[in-house]
């Protein structure tokens, strides 16, 4: 006879759809790798965009079906160090730090180097996500997000091939832009997350004709409006951080 008190037992299934989401994101990245090492450096960033559309969609899939789990949390976050963390960084250096080595061996190891800052970056700073959940400000993110990261060295490439500017030629910019990337993700500044305001509540019309403007701009110079997007969210910590102290010396 079964007790009626005793717990039901656990069920050794996942949830499929909103892994699936996940699965789909992991895919891109990892296909943004073998894009970039094969020289098709538009489309290894295409993937990683397609990727963080994915990663903004799995979240909200879960949540709005009941199908959040444990297995999806962490999976989750392995996918996004592929996509985010490995992927961007093999990018940028089949695209460009791989050509420092023509500068001679040391500036050979600076630009592997700076791709695996990156990548470390890029998995402390999901690390430390995941142990500061439940207890810090959801309207803030403490550090670049990595999928942010991720947009800002997949823009900066995908402008620069669209403009024939090739990653031989951005040797002196590609490793600003990669280490500026990978500390701002470790760093303590805090990011808008944009998750405080709730799904039904009111915004003035004003903020759907920006929406519209923002569809419109991406349709007509996809690389250039993102790189505009990722780069002044980017700047948007470090400026917010400098403004507070500003305002603090002159209020006191």
């Amino acid at each position: 006879m079964t007790d009626p008190a005793a717990p039901a037992p656990r069920s050794r299934g996942i949830y499929l759809l909103p892994n699936l989401f996940t699965t789909g994101g992991l895919f891109a990245g990892f296909y943004a790798i073998i894009a970039a090492s094969a020289g098709q450096y538009v489309d290894a960033c295409i993937a990683v965009f397609i990727a963080g559309l994915l990663d903004g969609v799995d979240g909200r899939v879960a949540r709005m079906t009941g199908t959040q789990s444990e297995f999806g949390t962490q999976y989750d976050s392995l996918a996004d160090l592929v996509s985010f963390g490995l992927a961007p960084a093999l990018v940028m250096y089949f695209w460009s730090l791989s050509g420092l080595k023509l500068m001679g061996p040391v500036w050979g190891k600076v630009g592997w180097s700076l791709a695996f800052l990156y990548a470390a970056c890029a998995a402390l700073r999901l690390a430390r996500f995941n142990v500061q959940t439940g207890s810090v400000d959801k309207r803030y993110f403490i550090g670049l997000a990595s999928p942010a990261a991720a947009a800002l060295m997949m823009s900066f490439v995908w402008i620069c091939s669209a403009n024939d500017l090739s990653g031989d030629s951005m040797r002196a910019v590609a490793p600003v832009v990669t280490a500026l990337a990978a500390l701002l993700m470790v760093s303590r500044f805090r990011y808008q997350s944009f998750k405080g305001r709730p799904a039904g509540e009111r915004v003035p019309f004003v903020a759907i004709l920006i929406l519209v403007g923002v569809f419109v701009a991406l349709a007509i110079d996809p690389p250039s409006v993102l790189f505009a997007i990722a780069f002044l969210y980017a700047l948007s910590g470090p400026g917010t951080w400098v403004w507070q102290r500003v305002r603090r010396r002159s209020a006191g």
